[in-house]
């Protein structure tokens, strides 16, 4: 019943924002430290194979709690058309599971949110990237005429930029600040328009 899940969103977001950006800003930081020698962006020319420019990346993340369960796994795999530009696709899949309080009884809400996304990125630096994103998700929302709870494909339109810190010679970690387009405040999965994301590169 992801219609209690907005009321949820609505009542507690502040919260989820702070701990999801301190965890995201925590993780971040303790890979920068273990990979302070590492190398730059993966290289690319005109004689690299179609394979040699094909990268593996994604985000995935766990949170628990005690009246929360939120799973997501979201791979990607992109193309880098040359040493600055890229473009890719990916999966998106999530896990939702709560107990929310009302004042008269306990809901409990267990969801399953999937769906597809198209990217581009930029490479302004060796560690800085402009981001674009397109992604379609399907997942339960109310029927504002009806007030039946149903199935729809709720869209998003993400732009933002980021920052690469590598891992090693081909691998490394993004943290992203990206701004929905499209976000719809009764449909989206997400606390605000503004989405903080942090994945990895191989």
């Amino acid at each position: 019943m992801k219609s209690y899940s907005l009321l949820y969103r609505k009542t507690k977001p502040s919260t989820l924002t702070f701990l999801s950006i301190g965890r995201c800003f925590l993780l971040f930081l303790f890979l920068s430290a273990i990979s302070f020698s590492s190398h730059a962006q993966k290289y690319v020319d005109e004689e690299s194979t179609f394979f040699e420019r094909l990268y593996i990346g994604g985000n995935f993340g766990l949170q628990i709690g005690t009246n929360i369960t939120q799973i997501e796994v979201s791979p990607a795999v992109g193309y880098m058309i040359n040493q600055k530009a890229s473009a890719g696709v990916g999966v998106i899949y999530q896990y939702f599971s709560a107990n929310i309080q009302t004042q008269n009884r306990v809901y409990e809400i267990k969801t399953n949110i999937y769906g597809g996304k198209l990217f581009g990125r930029y490479n302004i630096t060796d560690f800085l990237f402009a981001y674009t994103e397109y992604e379609n998700i399907n997942l339960d929302v109310v029927n504002l005429n009806t007030s039946e709870i149903e199935r729809d494909w709720v869209p998003g339109l993400f732009v933002g930029a980021g920052y690469f810190q590598p891992i090693g010679r081909r691998s490394g970690v993004n943290l992203m600040l990206l701004y929905n387009l499209a976000y719809d405040p009764l449909k989206s999965p997400y606390n605000s328009a503004f989405n903080l994301r942090l994945g990895f590169t191989l």
